[in-house]
C-alpha cells in the first residue's frame, strides 16, 4: 500500500494552522523540502529545520502569524494526486486567487512558483495551491 505524503504533509500544515500551533514536523523527502523552500521564501512559513532521525528524516516547520494571533498561511490544497496527475501547459494562465495566492510547479528545472515558471516559459505537473 502506498502512502501519499504530499497529502499527509498538506493536512498536517492545514490542522496545524487551525490549532494555532508554533511548529509541525513532517516526514523528510526531497519533493517536501524543495515545497517548504518556496513555502519559506514566499513569506508563509518563518523558518524550517531539518532534523536527522537516522531513518528518512524530519522537517520542523516554524509557521508564521501575524501580530494578532491570525495565520499568514490561510489553506494549502493538493491539486495533483498519485490517481490523478494535472499538468499544466507552459502558457497556461492559471493563477491562484487572481495573483494573491501561489501555485507550486513541478517542471523539468525542478519545483517551482507558478510565477517563476511562467516566466520561465515552462509547464508541468500542479502539485498545489497555497494563499
Amino acid at each position: 500500500m502506498s502512502v501519499d505524503i504530499r497529502s499527509e504533509v498538506f493536512t498536517a500544515i492545514r490542522n496545524a494552522v487551525k490549532a494555532g500551533k508554533e511548529t509541525i514536523d513532517v516526514r523528510k523527502s526531497k519533493l517536501i523540502l524543495a515545497i517548504v523552500k518556496i513555502l519559506k521564501q514566499e513569506g508563509y512559513i518563518r523558518d524550517f529545520r531539518e532534523i536527522d532521525d537516522q531513518r528518512q528524516g524530519i522537517i520542523r516547520l516554524y509557521l508564521k502569524y501575524t501580530p494578532d494571533k491570525k495565520s499568514v498561511l490561510t489553506d494549502i490544497q493538493q491539486v495533483s494526486t498519485p490517481g490523478r496527475r494535472i499538468y499544466v501547459k507552459k502558457d497556461d494562465p492559471t493563477k491562484v486567487l487572481s495573483g494573491y495566492g501561489i501555485g507550486i510547479i513541478s517542471t523539468s528545472q525542478g519545483v517551482m512558483t507558478d510565477r517563476e515558471a511562467r516566466k520561465l516559459n515552462l509547464g508541468g505537473e500542479y502539485i498545489c495551491k497555497v494563499w
